[in-house]
Parts: structure tokens; sequence; C-alpha cells
């Protein structure tokens, strides 16, 4: 195993959410017995005392130490709308520069973005987010279905949970297999989960009255076992497919096909976690036609087969 970088650096800020924090603590503060050598060092940086939530966090130094971090990780931040803290983002930007790599965890990724550390790259956040930071960093390339992305020296994971699972990451990467997976039984937690975060979105209809689909779409999901077609709906709502097209775009931020297909994934998640219906019965009440439609277009979407999906989910 090559040398990993053991000196791990948490960012504290005020504002950040005391989650990360402590999952992130969690994972490299405590060294499973089964690890033969050296373990990380972990140091809470801040530029003082700092509020978590509910929590009153002390930091053990100032943000100057992040430059000398072989990992620093930045907790999510609640606060999204507003510009991350200037120190921090600098004080980030220094440790990149001098060599560390840079781990976010949730929305902790504006701090990165804001540092420029993302420009050119991949990047995921929370999914709820991940618009949100496209708009705001359009040269950052975000991919809203992955749990995490590895790009070497900077990393990026999705919400809560995903942190984990980026953390867990960095520990098969340092240490191997096997370590990780000591960690995550102590953690109770599996080692790796397939699939990423598309399984875990909600996509549901435009909840506001008076815009031009506000009866179509309702319209739509009372009929989503029909095969319905763009040509239907475009009928149905009295325009042009392209005028159809458009107002799609403008209130779904989507086509009309693909907000279909949305809908009829959606729908056959409803029914894999709420009955016991087979999967040829789901692709029929999904408007999805064969149970090998279905599990093409499941997989391709949530990232899972639809029969893990259920073993996931069943209530």
């Amino acid at each position: 195993m090559s040398p990993f970088p053991r000196s791990v650096a948490v960012a504290a800020t005020d504002g950040m959410l005391h989650f990360e924090l402590a999952l992130a603590y969690e994972v490299f503060g405590s060294a499973p017995d089964a690890v033969p050598g050296p373990w990380y060092d972990v140091s809470v940086c801040g530029a003082h005392a700092v509020r978590a939530g509910r929590f009153m966090v002390e930091p053990d130094c100032g943000l100057d130490r992040l430059a000398h971090a072989g990992t620093v990780i930045v907790p999510a931040l609640a606060d999204v709308d507003a510009d991350p803290p200037a120190d921090l983002v600098e004080a980030v930007r220094a440790a990149h520069e001098a060599g560390a790599r840079v781990v976010s965890l949730c929305t902790g990724v504006f701090v990165l973005a804001a540092a420029g550390l993302l420009d050119g790259l991949r990047a995921t956040t929370h999914w709820a987010h991940t618009g949100q930071l496209a708009a705001r960093y359009p040269r950052v390339e975000v991919d809203p279905d992955v749990l995490y992305v590895d790009n070497g020296s900077v990393l990026t994971s999705a919400g809560k949970a995903a942190a984990m699972d980026l953390c867990l990451h960095l520990v098969r990467r340092d240490h191997g297999s096997a370590i990780a997976n000591v960690v995550a039984r102590r953690l109770v937690v599996p080692p790796h989960r397939a699939g990423g975060q598309a399984q875990f979105v909600t996509t549901p209809v435009p909840a506001q009255d008076g815009h031009p689909l506000a009866e179509l779409l309702p319209w739509v999901m009372r009929r989503l076992d029909q095969p319905l077609t763009v040509e239907d709906l475009a009928r149905q709502a009295n325009m042009s497919s392209r005028h159809l097209a458009r107002h799609f775009h403008s209130i779904t931020g989507t086509t009309p096909l693909r907000w279909l297909l949305t809908q009829r994934i959606r729908r056959a998640q409803e029914l894999l976690e709420s009955t016991d219906d087979s999967i040829d019965t789901i692709a029929s009440a999904a408007g999805m036609g064969t149970a090998t439609t279905l599990r093409r277009h499941f997989h391709r979407t949530i990232g899972v087969p639809p029969d893990t999906y259920r073993r996931t989910f069943r209530a």
C-alpha cells in the first residue's frame, strides 16, 4: 500500500451542519483494531468557536493549518444561498495549492466551487441543490445522479448518508477494501452502496395552478398505464407539439417525452415500495409494456434494477 495522507483537517465555520462534521470525525478519528499500521490524525480547524446547528464547536487550530494537511474535509453548509465565508474559501484554495486533497461533503461543495477547484470537473451535491450549483458555477460539470465523484485531489459527495459513502471510499483508497469493510461493519453501514442518488430523488408534478399545463399534467398522471405519445399530449392540451415542448421546458425543465418517462419510473417506484405485484404487472401499470422494458429504463434512470430497489425500499 502506497503512503497515505495521515493528517486530516476538518474545516469548521459558522452555519455548517454537525452531522457531516461528526461523521468525518467518526470515520477518520477512530482507528479500527484491524489496522496494522498508522491511522489518521484528525483536527478541526476554524477561525474561532463556531456554531454547527444547535452545537458549539471549539476548533483545535486555525484555518491556516489547512494548508499543512494531507486531506481537507469541508462539511455541509446550511445556507447555500449566501456566498461561502471568504476566509474559508481562501484557506481551502491555499490547501489545495499546497498539495492537499480536498473533500466536500454535501453542500460543502459550494466552498470548493467558490475556490475554483471544480472548474472543468465533474462534481455532485445533494440532489435538491444540484440545479443551484450548476446555475451559480456554470464551469462545473454537475452530476445529480451519483453518490460521490472522485477527481483524484478533489472529491465531492451527495447529501447526508452519501458523505459516509465518500469517507469509506477514501479509507478504501488509503488502506484497501478489507480495512474499509472493517470500518463499515463498526459503523453498521454497507461498505459500498449500489446505484446513485437518483433512486432517492423526488420529481413531483408542479404544484402551482394557472400555468398552461395545469390541467394536462394531472390528466397524464391518471393515464400512465396507457401508451401515450407526445402527439396525444399536444392534442389533449389543444396546442402544437412544438408549443407543448416550449411549455414543458419552461415549467418542468425537460421535454414532454422525458417527463413522461420519469413519471412512469416514479409510478413503478411507488408500486415496488407498496405492493407485492410482479415486475410484469408493475411494468403494465406504469405504461412500460414489458418487464424487460421496465428493467432497462429503470436501471438506466435509477442506477439499480427494480428488484434491488424493492429490497432497499420495501416497507
